[in-house]
């Protein structure tokens, strides 16, 4: 089965399953680019981890499941009953996550780098780290790829801030800083294709997301893993919501 919508779908960005959609969507674009870019370029696929508090794992998908009980021993109660309770302690946990970067293989030099927005990104405590990173490579001749397929969370910073759209791609060349070209979108629009940053003079090959992202759906099945009859998560606007209520019925 393949998705019925005609770009992201929406109801891939739920928190619990997005961490396998990033990982294998990211993997699939590597896939697709690596026939293109040898020899003179490798691309890998890189990991980094974040370690997040129990709030911020919410954000993500992997929120910390806890009972708290009362136990009490049998027997008549005392006047003075003391509680014996079940409590989590505060503890921070690992969230990996790849990228890809796209190095010259001669001199080894990072080229570009491709990131695919998570919540950790745009709603967690990653997001400062995020921004860190991100300034590093503004400051470095190397390009940066960043995919925003998220409703969810604060877009990325960018002057001056464009009108809202569900979906964004930025495109920022080395060469251009501090000027750099963005994609918006909407849920009802096909992912657009753009070309890969690469050094001067080399032939830039076509990067469709879109394509990668449908061919992945329906190679894996994420159909079902999905449940069409509900609203996705997060909700659309209501015009949306509409349009995709009857998508879905075709």
């Amino acid at each position: 089965m393949r998705s019925p919508f005609p770009g992201m779908d929406p109801y891939l960005e739920h928190p619990s399953l997005w961490p396998d959609v990033h990982n294998s969507l990211i993997a699939a674009i590597r896939e697709t680019l690596a026939p293109q870019l040898a020899p003179r370029y490798y691309i890998g696929l890189e990991r980094r981890v974040y370690h997040l508090s129990p709030d911020d794992l919410v954000f993500v998908g992997r929120p910390d499941v806890s009972v708290t009980t009362a136990l009490r021993e049998p027997g008549p109660a005392p006047l003075a009953d003391a509680a014996i309770l079940e409590v989590t302690v505060p503890m921070t946990d690992e969230v990996g996550e790849n990228y890809l970067e796209v190095r010259d293989v001669v001199s080894g030099e990072v080229v570009m780098v491709m990131e695919l927005l998570s919540p950790v990104n745009k709603l967690g405590a990653g997001r400062q780290e995020h921004l860190n990173k991100r300034d590093h490579i503004f400051k470095t001749r190397t390009h940066l790829v960043e995919l925003d397929l998220l409703r969810a969370g604060q877009p990325m910073p960018m002057l001056p801030q464009p009108a809202p759209s569900d979906y964004r791609i930025l495109i920022s060349r080395s060469s251009q800083r501090p000027r750099a070209q963005l994609y918006t979108f909407g849920v009802c629009q096909p992912i657009p294709s753009f070309r890969l940053p690469l050094l001067p003079g080399d032939d830039e090959p076509l990067v469709d997301v879109n394509t990668t992202l449908h061919d992945l759906y329906e190679r894996v099945h994420f159909e079902l893993l999905l449940d069409y009859s509900q609203p996705p998560t997060p909700p659309l606007a209501e015009a949306e919501a509409a349009w995709a209520r009857e998508l879905i019925k075709i």
